[in-house]
């Protein structure tokens, strides 16, 4: 396939399917992306937990569409007007960034409300159907279009591929959940689920001052938990602790009823985890009334907690060992072995390295 010097050859896996193979295409596509947009690279992508459930068929997901996103990339190209990143530079090519899991009008009602991760009229990266002219809109891909009214933040050189890829979701979504769980300095922070989203609260909850427990029924991210800075493990199948603020990041519904069972006077439970059907769970009314208690969801996150997510992470990357949470460095071609190795366990997180070995 030949293409011209004002394109690049991008390849991406197609995913078709609940059971079906991933699909390596090749496609030209414009060096030059649209006003407002910028056209990168992607160094690394990593399988968050919504891939691996879209592909076993837990999440509902358009078919055909190129998934992931969780990546960091570098800017090969930037549309016309320019893109700005969340604290003010401009964005340029060869820079090392990350965006957000969104894309949002920055008109709608909820846009204006404060509420841009529910745009009327939202976008999510590697949750978009398929379109011929426009394929680019996932990780598992060599280049992705970034689209307008994306977050973007720049990634320092010190920070490996494999702590700055999950940062446009797992990382910046807890750090939504711990803006929403308000001061952390002296209280007692229960988290429960010690995936890569718990792990990554119960260092941040610590970093933050808090003193952390963390529940899970696995001894060996209990282990993680205390290697992240937790003071104390649990298997969570009781509430263990008086907490000021609970963070559920498991989605399961018997975690749900100990975070809010586990509440003090005066407590907050922030639930993340729950972005699929469960079981219902309890409420006690005038335990809530009298307990003064608060109960927040968090879904996806603003732009300034992707930018948190970054600082965070270059800050303190050296004091845990995030870079142990992700295994692996799969080819685009081998998307699907990525995938098998994250149903099997081991590593939160499985990596892909789609190769740039093409021209840019």
């Amino acid at each position: 396939m030949t293409y011209s010097k004002n394109s690049v050859l991008a390849r991406y896996a197609r995913w078709d399917g609940v059971g079906l193979p991933f699909a390596v295409v090749e496609q030209p596509v414009s060096r030059l992306p649209g006003p407002g947009e910028l056209l990168v690279r992607v160094d690394m992508a990593t399988v968050c937990g919504s891939d691996l459930h879209t592909v076993t068929g837990r999440r509902s997901s358009p078919a055909p569409s190129v998934l992931g996103h969780e990546q960091v990339g570098t800017v090969v190209g930037v549309g016309e007007g320019g893109v700005v990143c969340v604290d003010g530079i401009p964005v340029v090519p060869g820079m090392r960034i990350v965006w957000s899991v969104t894309s949002s009008c920055g008109s709608c009602d909820r846009c204006t409300r404060g509420l841009s991760q529910k745009c009327r009229r939202l976008r999510k990266y590697g949750h978009e159907p398929l379109l011929a002219e426009a394929p680019l809109t996932g990780g598992f891909a060599s280049h992705c279009v970034v689209l307008p009214g994306t977050a973007v933040v720049t990634v320092p050189e010190g920070v490996p591929d494999a702590v700055a890829s999950p940062a446009s979701c797992a990382t910046a979504t807890v750090a939504a959940a711990l803006v929403a769980a308000g001061a952390l300095e002296g209280r007692q922070v229960l988290v429960t689920g010690a995936g890569m989203l718990g792990l990554t609260a119960v260092a941040m909850a610590t970093t933050a001052g808090a003193r952390v427990i963390a529940a899970d029924p696995d001894p060996a991210r209990r282990e993680q938990a205390l290697a992240f800075g937790a003071v104390r493990v649990v298997d969570g199948s009781v509430p263990d602790a008086d907490a000021d603020v609970a963070l559920e990041f498991s989605g399961r519904s018997s975690a749900v009823q100990v975070c809010l069972d586990s509440l003090d006077v005066g407590g907050t439970a922030v639930l993340v985890g729950s972005v699929s059907p469960g079981e219902p769970v309890g409420v006690d009314p005038e335990r809530v009334v009298r307990g003064l208690h608060t109960v927040v969801g968090v879904h996806n996150y603003r732009p300034a907690d992707l930018q948190r997510a970054v600082d965070f992470l270059a800050a303190h990357h050296h004091s845990f060992p995030f870079a142990g949470l992700v295994e692996g460095r799969y080819a685009l071609g081998e998307v699907g072995a990525a995938f098998e190795a994250a149903r099997r366990g081991g590593a939160p997180r499985q990596a892909v390295a789609p190769g740039h070995s093409l021209p840019v």
